[in-house]
Formats: C-alpha cells, sequence, structure tokens
C-alpha cells in the first residue's frame, strides 16, 4: 500500500518510496510497478500526475482526480508559485548557503536556464578513507529547485563537486562503493521532503509534507547529524 499524505475530493498525495517510477517509460523496461498504477488500483479511480520525481527519489507526489485540476496545479508549476523543498545527503562541507545558476541541456541538445537554492542544515565527518583523504565528510542539505529540469538538482550538486550519495550515473563512485561495501546501501539519497501550492478549488494555501523513508533515516543516522532528522505531519497554512 502506498502511503497517502493528503486527500481530498480533488487530490491525493502520496509518499513515493524509492526505486517506484511515477509511470511507465521506455528507458526503464525492467519495472512492473508504476506509482500511477498502484495508486489507481488502491483508491479505484483514475489519477493524473501533477508532476514527477526520479525513480530514485523518495517523497511527495502529487495527483489529481480530473484533467481540469491537473491543468490548474501544472499552470502553477509553470508560472513558478509552487514551493519544493527537497532533502540530500550529499559528499563534502557545502557552504552555509548556496545559489546554482547554471543551464542544463535537455536530451535534444537544448540549453535551458536552471537555478536552484541550497542550504546546509548539518555536517558530519566519519572515519572511513576516500580517496586520498583519511576520512569522509558529508552534509545534510535543503534544495529548492527554482526551475523544474529533469534530474536538476542531481546535476547542479555533480556541478559544484557534491554529489548526491547513491546517485548514479552523476554520483561519485569512491563515495557510493563505499557506502555499498560498508553498509549495504546503495538507495540515492534525495527525498522530496515538502511542497506549498494553492488548492485549484478552495484556494488554500497547502502544505505537504513527506516524512523520509528508511534508508534515508538510516543513512542520516550513521552519519549521527547533530540536529534530529525532520519528521512533520501534512498540514494546511
Amino acid at each position: 500500500m502506498l502511503e497517502i499524505i493528503y486527500q481530498d475530493d480533488y487530490l491525493v498525495a502520496i509518499n513515493k518510496p524509492h526505486g517506484l517510477l511515477v509511470h511507465q517509460s521506455p528507458i526503464a523496461r525492467d519495472a512492473d510497478e508504476f506509482a500511477i498504477q498502484l495508486l489507481r488500483d488502491q483508491l479505484l479511480k483514475k489519477v493524473y500526475p501533477v508532476h514527477r520525481i526520479d525513480r530514485k527519489t523518495s517523497g511527495v507526489l502529487l495527483f489529481a482526480f480530473d484533467k481540469e485540476i491537473n491543468k490548474s496545479l501544472t499552470e502553477q508549476l509553470t508560472l513558478k508559485t509552487v514551493e519544493k523543498i527537497y532533502h540530500a545527503i550529499i559528499r563534502g562541507y557545502t557552504p552555509d548557503e548556496l545559489f546554482i545558476d547554471y543551464p542544463l541541456y535537455k536530451d535534444n541538445g537544448v540549453l535551458q536556464e536552471a537555478q536552484t537554492r541550497i542550504r546546509t542544515l548539518d555536517r558530519a565527518e566519519i572515519n572511513i578513507p576516500s580517496g586520498k583523504h583519511s576520512s569522509s565528510r558529508y552534509s545534510f542539505i535543503e534544495a529548492a529547485p527554482i526551475t523544474g529540469r529533469m534530474h536538476q538538482i542531481r546535476k547542479h550538486l555533480a556541478h559544484i563537486f557534491h554529489p548526491i550519495i547513491g546517485d548514479r550515473p552523476h554520483g561519485c563512485n569512491k563515495q557510493n562503493k563505499i557506502w555499498l561495501e560498508k553498509f549495504e546501501m546503495n538507495t540515492m539519497l534525495l527525498h522530496a521532503h515538502k511542497m506549498v501550492f494553492t488548492h485549484p478549488v478552495t484556494e488554500e494555501r497547502i502544505t505537504l509534507i513527506a516524512n523520509p523513508q528508511t534508508e534515508f533515516r538510516r543513512a542520516y543516522e550513521i552519519l549521527a547529524f547533530g540536529k534530529e532528522i525532520p519528521v512533520i505531519c501534512s498540514d494546511k497554512n
């Protein structure tokens, strides 16, 4: 059963687990389960995805129950009035705050503007050598994408040499190997934590929050970050 974090007569949101595709894709023919199908079967009604998140990413995934509601919400995304916050565990120590303005190419070769705001929530160091370094350093960050390009956060963090742990192909092979061999973990540590939007019918400002999945929590505990990992329920502002 998918974890439903919000539902009314018009919308439903789930906490998508790592590894689940939103819908069928020709580039992932190995998959036989999809969020759209599972949610439709669970609720016994048709659902329309308002947005998409990567297969390897967990967290908030919003659906509409009809096409008009879906259209209204996608327009909010286009107008950049939807706030999205991701959490990630990444290699190295990042600055307290950082604005990344780095264009990204689409599959067809078209270059698109792309901006992401980064805020460091905590830092940790463990006594495991990595390459020429005697220890491994990590940051727990909040990433707010201003634009919505494919793999934007993953590519932006790789661009500043602070890739997400468990990311392939944009991550660090040495770190990914450490986490696989030392901790038996190959999950990409990126989580869609929060989404804020205006309800297309009630016009209330809605805040959806998805609690981190098991493997993300385990990595957080392994690194013993000083702050307790955020665990909050979805609500309305």
